[in-house]
């Protein structure tokens, strides 16, 4: 579905003045006909979609993105990818990223690991001197401005504007790290590509914090050298001071 429209599809909406805001078709059909599918299969859980919303507050949910990076589909760039994740009582227990471009599914199940297709994956070995990191900020507050200046300092940053493309590569040890402090995604965004780089063996804790929480968008998807040099010492940037859940 997703394929036969790479670099053609026609934005249909806008959801702000923004060039990534946008919508297709697509967008609703992909969601719309994943959303059945699973229904026929598994009548009990719940669905959850960007473009047509749920109950998030059910005990078991899927959690769709149908297109993340949607600017990129309409320009026939490759960082577009279609993920889900599958909540049981707050916990992603489930996940896929499907990038669709190339037929790589991405897939990870709370204690079973991370895959790309039937091939295990594993998070990089870098530090963070070595390191490529994915961020995501509202550059326009000082605060934040100031943190981003800080990470880079110590690294080198990256940005796709495409959080799915992004965790898929952490978790594939091509990128080592991505921040998200005071994001612009949402739960939807971040939750799939949150267990793919666990499962990989990364750590993942929402900012100043030793735990996750799906919920909580703020949060270092990062390797485990990485993450301690970001949490930990005199000069971390984001040293764990107990759970905010913002």
């Amino acid at each position: 579905m997703l394929l036969s429209q790479w670099g053609t599809a026609e934005v249909v909406a806008q959801k702000d003045e923004s060039a990534v805001n946008v919508v297709t078709e697509l967008d609703k059909k992909v969601e719309t006909f994943v959303s059945g599918k699973l229904k026929a299969v598994y009548p009990e859980i719940e669905f959850v979609g960007e473009e047509f919303g749920g109950n998030r507050s059910a005990g078991k949910l899927w959690l769709m993105d149908p297109i993340d990076g949607t600017g990129h589909y309409i320009r026939g760039l490759p960082f577009c990818t279609s993920m889900i994740a599958l909540v049981e009582n707050g916990k992603v227990i489930f996940s896929a990223i499907y990038d669709f471009i190339n037929d790589d599914m991405y897939w990870a199940q709370k204690g079973q690991g991370a895959y790309k297709n039937e091939v295990g994956l594993k998070v990089s070995s870098r530090s963070l001197k070595q390191s490529y990191i994915g961020w995501e900020t509202h550059l326009d507050k000082e605060e934040n401005l100031k943190i981003f200046h800080e990470l880079r300092k110590r690294s080198i940053l990256i940005k796709t504007v495409a959080s799915g493309w992004e965790y898929a590569m952490i978790a594939s040890g091509k990128l080592d790290a991505r921040v998200a402090f005071d994001p612009h995604g949402k739960d939807y965004d971040f939750a799939p590509g949150a267990l793919l780089v666990m499962e990989a063996g990364g750590k993942v804790v929402n900012l100043y914090s030793d735990q996750y929480d799906y919920r909580n968008t703020n949060f270092i998807a990062a390797n485990e050298i990485i993450f301690k040099e970001l949490t930990e010492g005199p000069e971390a940037l984001f040293p764990i001071k107990g759970f905010i859940n913002k």
